[in-house]
């Protein structure tokens, strides 16, 4: 069968659908917290955009660290799910729960007592610290809602249902949006008022995620006491993607340090750039997710053939989706920009920057619908060693800008490259078929 976009062209696109498109809402909802907070903190002033771009980098950094539960979750329960093991995916989704409330309790503790080590370390000082402070400070009281609402969502994509989690999301994103601009704009309240409104929306969707898996465990008779052993072997399992999310995470934090250290009115673009970057390179991941649920699935089934055709489909998908993102972004890029700050300085650099987000993003549609197959296969140690080299050579590359004053141009190209990078690593491992692993 040929290459075909058009809907119901393969025979898997009705399935690819049906998990990617709720998919969709559910893995964008952290990010468009913080899209929402760009746009209406961007109102108040550069230095609070700018105090934001820090504490985002900060947080978004453990939100990408703490992903494996629910990437990890996801390609666990779909195995199970495949060879009918009903009981145990429902244990092992109870057992989630509660390493995700240890790792919220522990990051938030840690970042209280180092955020503004980190935030200086990031370039963070004046006005743009103190904002950068606020913000931090009130969000960390919703990290451990925001590791029950990963760890939910990863159990329920793992049983092939989308759908709840979406309806969460979206929940989630309303609230947040409603509640952000009665306090700032409508209130007059600052910086702090816009984290606040992010912690509110976290609890709720949190709670709700976990009383639905709760219920869930309940109905197959599965207890609900923490087990010391489950809770260690998923972290034991988690401990590669840990080593990816650090690289990847890491290599986007040494960027905002880099933007920061080439002036305050780049910094704000750059921090527009990326939250418009993540948020299509989450949507471009919806399709992952479906990947890591179908192809967890099959080879848990003991069917490769199945596996390997409808990854194949997925991968064409994402690359085609990018296409039509990239298109769309460089066309609105000017007014886009424009949404986001009154500075015209901030403005012309974003609008500049935009132009390299527009043309990544078929290579992003490449690179996330592999990594989701790789994930849903447990091919996890390739993809945290692989991140890791390519996290290091981005590191002394990005070390080499920052010495010799380059600008943000630069910086982006450099940020292209690490995703060609990627793209090369996975391309490798996909036509060797090593990672074609049956059983559950």
């Amino acid at each position: 069968m040929g290459f075909s976009l058009r809907p119901g062209a393969h025979p898997y696109d009705r399935e690819i659908a049906r998990l990617a498109v709720p998919a969709l809402g559910t893995l964008i909802a952290e990010p468009l917290y913080v899209l929402a907070d760009t746009a209406i903190v961007g109102r108040l002033g550069t230095n609070e955009l700018a105090g934001l771009a820090l504490a985002s980098a900060v947080l978004l950094s453990v939100h990408t660290l703490t992903l494996f539960l629910t990437y990890g979750t996801t390609a666990t329960v779909a195995r199970l799910i495949g060879a009918d093991r009903q009981r145990e995916a429902a244990f092992q989704s109870a057992q989630g729960l509660w390493l995700a409330l240890l790792l919220g309790t522990s990051f938030a503790v840690i970042l209280a007592l180092t955020g503004r080590w980190f935030l200086v370390l990031l370039g963070g000082e004046g006005q743009a610290l103190a904002a950068a402070e606020r913000y931090l400070g009130i969000s960390l009281f919703g990290l451990p809602f925001l590791m029950l609402n990963l760890a939910g969502a990863g159990a329920f994509t793992g049983r092939q249902d989308t759908r709840t989690p979406l309806l969460i999301a979206l929940g989630g994103a309303v609230t947040n949006l409603v509640i952000e601009l009665i306090l700032v704009p409508g209130l007059g309240y600052g910086v702090g008022a816009s984290a606040l409104s992010t912690v509110i929306a976290q609890v709720g969707t949190g709670c709700i995620f976990g009383w639905a898996v709760v219920g869930w465990a309940r109905r197959t008779g599965v207890g609900l006491r923490p087990d010391l052993g489950a809770i260690g072997r998923l972290m034991a399992a988690g401990r590669a993607l840990i080593l990816r999310a650090v690289a990847l995470r890491g290599s986007f934090a040494l960027a905002t340090a880099a933007a920061a250290r080439i002036g305050l009115a780049e910094l704000a673009a750059h921090q527009v750039a990326m939250q418009i970057w993540g948020t299509l390179s989450l949507a471009l991941d919806a399709v992952a997710i479906a990947g890591q649920a179908l192809t967890g699935r099959w080879l848990g089934a003991g069917d490769a053939e199945r596996a390997k055709s409808a990854a194949r489909r997925m991968i064409e998908i994402d690359v085609g989706v990018g296409v039509v993102a990239a298109i769309g972004l460089f066309l609105v890029r000017q007014p886009l920009a424009a949404v986001f700050s009154n500075d015209s300085e901030v403005v012309s650099a974003t609008a500049f920057v935009l132009i390299w987000v527009a043309a990544s993003q078929p290579l992003n549609g490449y690179v996330f619908a592999l990594d989701g197959i790789l994930i849903g296969a447990g091919d996890l140690t390739y993809l945290g060693r692989t991140m890791a080299a390519t996290g290091a050579i981005f590191a002394v590359l990005a070390l080499w800008l920052i010495r010799i004053g380059a600008g943000l141009g630069w910086l982006w190209m450099l940020i292209t490259l690490l995703m060609a990078m990627r793209a090369v690593s996975l391309w490798y491992r996909w036509r060797s078929d090593r990672w074609v692993v049956l059983g559950s």
